[in-house]
């Protein structure tokens, strides 16, 4: 089977998994595990930060990442298929008691109109108080479109206007970036706290980080303890991820051109395909996963008339046009 249903399944390589098997390590709930200081002091340089926690997974990152700046009873504002509001199972609201509101833009993109008609300023104990924006970059349920920089360094802008923070759930913050040259700390500079996972485009087992002021990832230090993700030897886990930022960044420009290849077969324009994700719209979404199956590749769906499949690592030039000659009339 080619698997194309998310980046998600990629396996460690070997030389990923020989870094692992010689990584220093230490107990990271007492601070001591230097190959995880390393990846974090390596993170959050990459994003002009001052600091950055190593979680399990995305979802407790962004989740610590938006309590640093969004109170219980306080909202966030984020487009309706954004992942923290669909692919979180309601995390933000049943653990940190955060609300939100939602703008439409069909791929994800920001639209500051929606935003500026949906702020709520505060206003005593009448109405919820908007605390801060999450964009996504890039859009998942989007079909991984980029966030132009300039329409972000406009939300910046406004955000900074209304007193408001922006939290950036930048769990393939590496496309975007290999996408388009934007320099990493160009993307950092326009969020107060980020969230940037290696275990999906960078091959990465396991593994995600918060990124942001050296105040913010102390409260999310305390925070991930009391939610149960404090770890302790991670260093094996953390050895993954700086060997993934070492040598699986710059590949992702092979995943961007198998997705264009993908793409044309599911009759989806490849200049549309910014990066590695192709959503193809489908009445009989289910049905066409079958059939995929059927030929020999894994699809995935979003909701009930969509098909979305993603290149990745383990995804080679030969099994994208394989795929694509599998997927073509679907």
């Amino acid at each position: 089977m080619i698997d194309l249903r998310s980046d998600t399944v990629t396996r460690p390589t070997e030389a990923m998994r020989a870094a692992m098997a010689r990584a220093e390590v230490g107990d990271d709930v007492y601070g001591e595990d230097p190959s995880v200081h390393a990846l974090e002091e390596r993170v959050a340089d990459l994003l002009g930060k001052e600091a950055a926690l190593f979680c399990a997974t995305g979802s407790l990152a962004n989740v610590l990442a938006v309590a640093s700046l969004v109170g219980p009873g306080e909202e966030v504002l984020c487009e309706s298929a954004a992942h923290i509001a669909r692919a979180e199972l309601g995390a933000h609201g049943a653990v940190t008691g955060v609300t939100m509101r939602t703008w439409h833009e069909p791929r994800g993109l920001i639209d500051l109109e929606q935003l500026r008609r949906l702020f709520a300023p505060p206003a005593g104990p009448f109405m919820v108080a908007t605390r801060a924006i999450s964009v996504e970059n890039t859009h998942n349920f989007g079909g991984g479109v980029v966030q132009p920089i300039d329409s972000l360094r406009a939300l910046r802008a406004f955000a900074d206007e209304e007193g408001i923070a922006v939290h950036m759930d930048g769990a393939r913050l590496w496309n975007a970036h290999v996408a388009t040259g934007t320099p990493l700390r160009d993307y950092g500079a326009v969020a107060d706290v980020l969230a940037v996972c290696l275990s999906k485009g960078l091959g990465a087992p396991v593994g995600s980080l918060m990124v942001g002021s050296a105040d913010a990832v102390a409260e999310a230090r305390v925070r991930r303890k009391r939610l149960g993700g404090g770890m302790r030897q991670a260093g094996i886990l953390a050895a993954a991820g700086l060997h993934a930022l070492a040598h699986h960044v710059e590949r992702l420009a092979e995943d961007h051109a198998n997705a264009r290849l993908v793409a044309e077969a599911l009759g989806v324009d490849p200049a549309a395909v910014d990066t590695n994700v192709i959503v193809a719209e489908r009445p009989d979404a289910a049905a066409v996963v079958e059939r995929a199956r059927e030929r020999g590749v894994l699809l995935g769906t979003i909701g009930r008339t969509a098909v979305r499949a993603i290149t990745h690592l383990d995804v080679s030039r030969a099994d994208a046009e394989a795929a694509a000659k599998a997927l073509a009339g679907l």
